[in-house]
C-alpha cells in the first residue's frame, strides 16, 4: 500500500476504533491467546477451518496498545478465506506491506502480534490433527 503518514494514521486508528471481525467463535477449530508481557498487549486469536483447509471464519479478542490491536484487525482480513498453507508462508511483510516498515520496525513485536498468534494456532491445531489420524 502507497499511504502517506496521515491516511495511514487514519488506517490504524480506524482499525483501533473499529475493529474488525472482533469477538469471540464459539467451538473454534483454532485458539491461541499470545502477548507481549512487558508490554501488556494480548490477543486472543480464533479461528474456523473448513475441510478444504480454508480459513472461512477469523475474530480476535485483545487490549494493548493502537499498534498491536489495529494490527491484529488488520491480520484478520488478511487472512480471511486464505489457505492455512498460505497463512503459514506469511513473514513479517504480511503486515509491514500494510503499515509500512518504518512504522513496524519501530515496535515489531507490537506489529506483528496479531499474525504471530494466528501462526501459533495454526501450528497447535496442524499438531491436534496429526495427533487425531
Amino acid at each position: 500500500m502507497n499511504m502517506d503518514r496521515d491516511e495511514l494514521m487514519t488506517l490504524i486508528l480506524d482499525h483501533y476504533e473499529s475493529p474488525r471481525n472482533s469477538g469471540e467463535i464459539e467451538n473454534a477449530d483454532a485458539f491461541h491467546e499470545g502477548g507481549n508481557p512487558g508490554c501488556g498487549d494480548i490477543i486472543k486469536m480464533y479461528l474456523k477451518i473448513n475441510d478444504k483447509n480454508i480459513v472461512e471464519d477469523v475474530k480476535f479478542e485483545g487490549e494493548g496498545c493502537i499498534l498491536s490491536q489495529a494490527g491484529a484487525s488488520m491480520m484478520t482480513e488478511n487472512v480471511m478465506g486464505k489457505t492455512i498453507e498460505k497463512i503459514e508462508k506469511m513473514g513479517p511483510e504480511a503486515i509491514t506491506d500494510i503499515i509500512g516498515t518504518d512504522l513496524a520496525l519501530t515496535r515489531p513485536k507490537c506489529a506483528t502480534l496479531g499474525l504471530m498468534t494466528i501462526k501459533i494456532a495454526i501450528k497447535q491445531w496442524n499438531r491436534k490433527k496429526l495427533l487425531e489420524s
